[in-house]
């Protein structure tokens, strides 16, 4: 399989990127308008706070009384208590937003990732989609219910506040506004750079994420390997990178925000230099020139605000591009329309349209290749396997035993030819239709964070304890059961590891067969059980299997010796077929592979004596 390579996301910044939001966003319309409205209120009423001000110099100060101050006092007061009223309602509606919005793109995303193929996952890791799944889809929320907001409320208050100084004193109105074109160029000049590093880190972060997940996962392989320092040199080298990234961006910050501070500092000095001017040639009065002054200091505050977030907004750009591009990645195996509209889709079957299943599977002039691979690894292959036969797979390590099991069960699709399910083809019916009767046990098998009970129930939803605890006796599960404490109540730990392979090995056993499917598939599943436990299960396995196709891979050639046929794999490719006896009798691959395997356990057996 090819590495992971990351998609680069290099547009600049693109209005039909943040289109790609408003299915999230269409839910909460009433919300969102509600916001809009609130914002509007609570900047109208910021607006009206320097003309306070300005009546209370004229009316009181300046003429020296306090006739009246009563009722003004209250309006004043009524003011600041209805700002308070609206700053309160509008935050609990954006943090509504934001929650809501967070909740249902981490489920969109998390939803469509089980319906993606085996073939995504192959070159995948695990890191890019924790960051996408979990970081970037709660920055775009925080952006949507806040950074928006927040640019709404500064734009209606800029404006508002503009229109306030042209009919206060246009002339001097006209002097702030003069900032407006040079704060423009700026931002477009560090529009695009901003957002070009803000990728940049987005995408290290990625891989940081990717070395924790494989940092803490492989620890003990690390330990065993004494590669610490290795891991450490690699995650040293990934966070040089995203300091340097961030360093950059935080610097064009650095410039670009104090930049239009300055800009506004200059503003406010021309303003009180002019004003104070025609306040003392009693063109203006005090009172105006306060209000004025509060304008031009308060304008250019938001104004620097809708600087920092349109910065923070460029830079959300490329979380969006990485969520959309997760959720528009196309599953390479799909079912129809008319198969869906028939069957049901991944998650919901329409169980009273599915056929039963008898289990016979025929390979028609099959080719397959790796969807990113350039060789074939089947070329025009043709097998039946009747309902109930038992098919065991053998080869060496790498020789690409599951590659026909994986095919079978439609977790791939050949590239030609066709594979039927009991006399059709199986892209006819839907993938739950196959996936609900197929039983799979793998070599390194893996449970659930939960009891022994709950992972069980896994293999039938619907099972009650009475069935979980018979299935766990019919494989011997019930010996890992009898040695805790709590019995099947007994938590397994993350992933299981609070069992030993061969004990989580039971336990998929007994999962597969409580789901009673018609086909089987056993990938070196007894592998990692001792010779004890192993013969336990062997005449379990035995009568589990009669009466269903079934495919073992195995890496003990003495558990396959009954097999209906057995086939040999190398380098891909499918070189002798038959049964045990017959294959010995022609003394090629399978002869070789059975004499070493039989030498080397005579010889165990003889030092274990």
């Amino acid at each position: 399989m090819a590495a992971f390579q990351e998609q680069e996301y290099n547009k600049p910044f693109d209005l039909t990127v943040w289109k790609k939001l408003l299915p999230f966003l269409r839910p909460y319309y009433t919300n969102l308008l509600l916001v809009i409205l609130l914002n509007l209120v609570m900047a109208l009423i910021d607006i009206s706070m320097p003309l306070f001000q300005r009546y209370t110099i004229d009316r009181y100060i300046g003429a020296g009384t306090l006739e009246g101050i009563g009722w003004f006092a209250l309006l004043y007061s009524l003011a600041i208590v209805f700002q308070t009223v609206v700053v309160i309602l509008s935050t609990r509606q954006s943090m509504f937003i934001e929650m809501r919005t967070n909740r249902d793109m981490k489920r969109k995303a998390f939803v469509h990732l089980q319906t993606l193929s085996f073939s995504f996952y192959n070159v995948t890791p695990i890191g890019y989609l924790i960051a996408r799944v979990m970081s970037d889809t709660s920055r775009i929320s925080g952006m949507l219910a806040w950074g928006l907001m927040d640019v709404m409320w500064s734009l209606v208050y800029v404006l508002g506040v503009f229109a306030a100084m042209l009919m206060l004193n246009w002339k001097l109105a006209l002097l702030v506004m003069l900032i407006v074109p040079f704060i423009a160029v700026l931002t477009i000049y560090f529009q695009n750079k901003i957002l070009h590093w803000n990728r940049k880190t987005r995408r290290i972060n990625s891989q940081i994420t990717g070395s924790f997940n494989e940092g803490i996962s492989g620890a003990r392989t690390s330990k065993t390997l004494v590669i610490e320092d290795h891991n450490i040199n690699d995650f040293k080298t990934l966070t040089a990178d995203m300091r340097e990234a961030s360093i950059k961006t935080q610097m064009l910050s650095a410039v670009y925000i104090p930049s239009i501070m300055f800009l506004s500092s200059m503003a406010t000095a021309l303003v009180l230099t002019r004003g104070g001017y025609l306040s003392m040639q009693g063109l203006m009065e005090i009172g105006t020139l306060s209000a004025f002054t509060s304008y031009a200091v308060g304008i250019f505050e938001p104004i620097q605000q809708i600087a920092r977030i349109l910065a923070d907004i460029i830079s959300a750009q490329a979380n969006i591009e990485r969520v959309a591009g997760l959720l528009d990645e196309v599953p390479a195996i799909q079912d129809t329309p008319e198969v869906v509209a028939k069957y049901g889709d991944n998650f919901t079957g329409k169980t009273e349209n599915w056929e039963p299943i008898k289990g016979d599977i025929e390979f028609r002039d099959v080719t397959f290749r790796y969807p990113d691979g350039n060789e074939n690894i089947l070329e025009h292959f043709d097998l039946k396997i009747p309902a109930g036969t038992t098919v065991a797979i053998v080869g060496e390590t790498g020789a690409g035993k599951s590659t026909l099991v994986n095919l079978a069960c439609r977790f791939f699709e050949p590239t030609e030819g066709a594979i039927l399910i009991d006399g059709r083809d199986y892209r006819e019916r839907s993938q739950l239709w196959l996936h609900s009767n197929i039983g799979y046990v793998l070599q390194n098998p893996h449970l659930f964070s939960g009891s022994i009970k709950e992972n069980i129930r896994y293999g039938r939803l619907n099972a009650t304890d009475e069935e979980i605890e018979a299935a766990a006796k019919a494989v011997s599960a019930d010996t890992v059961v009898k040695k805790l404490e709590k019995g099947y109540d007994a938590d397994v730990g993350e992933g299981g590891d609070r069992l030993s392979t061969g004990e989580k090995q039971l336990i998929s056993f007994a999962r597969a067969v409580l789901a009673d499917p018609a086909i089987f598939v056993l990938d070196e599943a007894t592998s990692s059980i001792d010779t004890q436990t192993e013969q336990l299960i062997q005449n379990a396995i035995a009568h589990l299997l009669r009466g269903r196709t079934s495919f073992l891979i195995a890496h003990r050639l003495s558990t396959i010796r009954h097999a209906d046929v057995i086939l040999v794999v190398k380098d891909g490719k499918i070189i002798e077929r038959g049964t045990h006896e017959q294959l010995l009798h022609q003394k090629g691959s399978y002869f070789s592979l059975y004499t070493k395997q039989f030498e080397k356990e005579a010889s165990a057996q003889a030092l274990r004596s």
